[in-house]
């Protein structure tokens, strides 16, 4: 590309392979103003390139709409980049070897550690809280696990939360629960107002890198703090970066309290991780029947019965859900949960159908309600939700990394729940809308491989078309928050689009889409352009 777009201008882009355009042969078009003005073949583009500001080459590079992110926590995405990586670790040495290192570093203060994931591991453990102490010389250490609802904290930040005197405490060093609440919440405290800032402008730079134009930000009480909620906000509209639209995770119990807290948080929905249950990893999402590996955290006790359960935590009951979603459909507002497991997904539908009851299924519709993750649910759930007009935000790396004969889901619950799991092809066809998301810093931002691991599904009957799962990665991530106009390249849109480096694209209107086959290059961000205004560009990145 040998010119550069200027913001509020007129530029021409030729010589692509645009992809969202009306006419699917589209290899041009025109922005001005910071919108879409034109869009045609490079033949046609001829008429254009005296009357325009600047002309972009694009040298046969792939243009598409920006990409949206459904499920995002931005500041512990950006904290996470400056933190311990753990991702790839290959067993619990390796782990502490690095958290000693981070110590040393660190010279004394908290070491964050995430993204643990002990399946493959020689030692099939987590570390310990002892382990921890000796690594840091009793410093201050939170380690969450891979999914995020469970960690293992030092000793120091034991005390420091109190988290032993929460359900959830184990005495390892474990917690789950309200005791991974407190802890969490505790470590949040020790980071300053100017580094969570930061770590809010490196996650939404790293998203811009990937081609992100929107992110949906999944916040809560347990999860961030209203001061972080509004600074991610802020920062997506001063417009270095993608935007964000943002999702506050609490209950509610009537309309005039859903009417007050999304609008005094500036959320879109009062919903996001609002926890039905727990994950699958720490044995926390709540299961019809026991985990086939039946130990750990997914011992719980039983509500009002006294007796040991291992088929994880329910979070929340059908009255909770039912009153929530009256709540948010009376006020006109989203609400959703989080939920995962096939009980879990039992009790959120069975709460959406009731509050159908109470106040008609229309007005539930209305409201376009959505579910995070639900990896778990039947084809009757699935139907009785698309009746009641509620989206999915799914995350396919999930998938792809936990799912098939020998993953970890197959570990935790035996081949034949694991096999039935993350039904995409059975959710579209059914009529449910489906959004991508990462659930960064659980798995990065990378939509290109989202949409490969919905091509490549573990199941062959389960596998979307490239198409389909790219339509729910862009315009489908705008539907789910209410917004159906966005996401494609039409004109009077946006000027919202990302260029793309890529081994070829196969010929023929959408079908100009990159092969997303196992073992092929995925494109390469080139240029990231938001609102007219260009917030990455590879050439500019040293």
């Amino acid at each position: 590309m040998n010119e550069s777009a200027r913001s509020g201008g007129t530029t021409l882009y030729r010589g692509g392979f645009i992809v969202g355009a009306p006419d699917p042969l589209a290899n041009a078009l025109v922005v001005s103003d910071n919108k879409i003005a034109w869009t045609g073949t490079d033949e046609a583009a001829a008429s254009h390139a005296d009357g325009v500001d600047a002309v972009v080459e694009l040298d046969g590079a792939l243009v598409t709409p920006t990409f949206v992110d459904a499920h995002v926590h931005t500041s512990a995405t950006g904290l996470g980049l400056r933190s311990v990586n753990l991702s790839d670790a290959l067993s619990l040495r390796q782990v502490l070897d690095r958290i000693q290192e981070a110590a040393r570093r660190r010279a004394g203060r908290p070491v964050y550690a995430p993204n643990w994931d002990e399946q493959d591991w020689p030692e099939h453990r987590p570390p310990t809280a002892t382990q921890l102490d000796r690594a840091t010389y009793g410093g201050v250490v939170y380690s969450p696990r891979v999914d995020g609802h469970s960690a293992v904290i030092s000793s120091a930040l034991a005390a420091a939360s109190q988290a032993r005197n929460h359900p959830g405490w184990h005495d390892s060093g474990l917690v789950t629960r309200e005791a991974h609440h407190a802890a969490r919440n505790a470590f949040y405290c020790g980071i300053s107002a100017a580094e969570r800032r930061a770590d809010i402008d490196a996650a939404l730079n790293a998203a811009a890198a990937a081609g992100i134009g929107l992110v949906h930000e999944n916040g809560g009480p347990t999860l961030s703090s209203e001061s972080d909620f509004a600074d991610v906000l802020s920062a997506g509209q001063r417009g270095h970066g993608p935007r964000v639209i943002g999702y506050w995770a609490e209950l509610v119990g009537d309309q005039e309290s859903a009417t007050a807290l999304a609008a005094r948080m500036g959320a879109r929905g009062l919903a996001g991780d609002l926890n039905i249950d727990g994950s699958i990893g720490s044995r926390t999402a709540s299961l019809r029947e026991p985990y086939a590996d039946g130990q750990g955290a997914g011992r719980q006790e039983g509500p009002d019965t006294g007796t040991t359960r291992q088929c994880g935590q329910p979070y929340l009951s059908v009255e909770q859900v039912r009153d929530h979603v009256v709540a948010c459909s009376l006020a006109g507002i989203q609400g959703g949960f989080h939920v995962i497991g096939d009980a879990g997904a039992d009790t959120v539908i069975a709460g959406f159908q009731a509050a159908a009851r109470q106040v008609g299924v229309a007005t539930v519709v209305a409201a376009r309600h959505r579910l995070e993750h639900l990896e778990m649910v039947d084809l009757d759930g699935i139907k009785a939700l698309v009746e009641l007009g509620v989206t999915a935000s799914v995350q396919p790396a999930f998938h792809a990394l936990w799912g098939g004969p020998d993953g970890m889901y197959a570990a935790r619950l035996g081949r034949q729940r694991a096999h039935a799991m993350n039904p995409f092809a059975t959710m579209q066809a059914a009529g449910m809308s489906l959004a991508l998301g990462s659930d960064t810093p659980v798995t990065p931002f990378a939509p290109w491989q989202a949409i490969r691991d919905c091509v490549n599904h573990h199941d062959p009957a389960q596998r979307l078309s490239a198409e389909s799962a790219f339509l729910a990665h862009t315009s489908g991530g705008w539907r789910a928050a209410g917004i159906d106009d966005r996401g494609h390249l039409d004109l009077g849109q946006p000027a919202s689009f990302a260029l793309w480096s890529t081994c070829g694209c196969r010929s023929g209107g959408s079908g100009r889409l990159p092969d997303l086959s196992s073992g092929t290059i995925l494109p390469t961000t080139l240029r990231t352009v938001i609102d007219g205004r260009t917030v990455f560009d590879l050439e500019g990145v040293s």
